[in-house]
């Protein structure tokens, strides 16, 4: 629901192109509601959503809600990178993702 100009909203947007979206949701308080509330917006506008993907420290009971609750695919968990550069970003993907899940068809359901 981010306004791109005084008359456009990315979701707009998001709709219009009907690529499917990775859903980034932080792993802090809030995320649930938050995450939730942008699953639902984009539905609700026919956008395909691929899955989630979570950043931040593991918390299950907040991941699991969302998957569940949200009805969507839990894509994998990005660790705080520390130091945050090219190198440490693709060895933390590489570690906790599987590419494979971001080439799924978002028909194949929730796994």
């Amino acid at each position: 629901m981010v306004p791109l100009t005084h008359k456009t909203l990315q979701i707009e947007l998001l709709a219009r192109w009907q690529i499917p979206v990775v859903l980034c949701a932080r792993t802090s308080l809030g995320t649930i509601n938050h995450s939730l509330l942008s699953l639902f917006a984009l539905q609700a506008c026919d956008v395909p959503v691929l899955g989630v993907t979570f950043i931040g420290d593991k918390d299950n009971a907040a991941e699991d809600a969302i998957i569940n609750f949200g009805n969507t695919t839990h894509l994998g968990r990005l660790p705080i990178c520390n130091p945050l550069n090219a190198n440490t970003l693709r060895q933390a993907f590489s570690n906790n993702f599987d590419v494979a899940r971001f080439f799924a068809t978002s028909e194949e359901g929730a796994a």
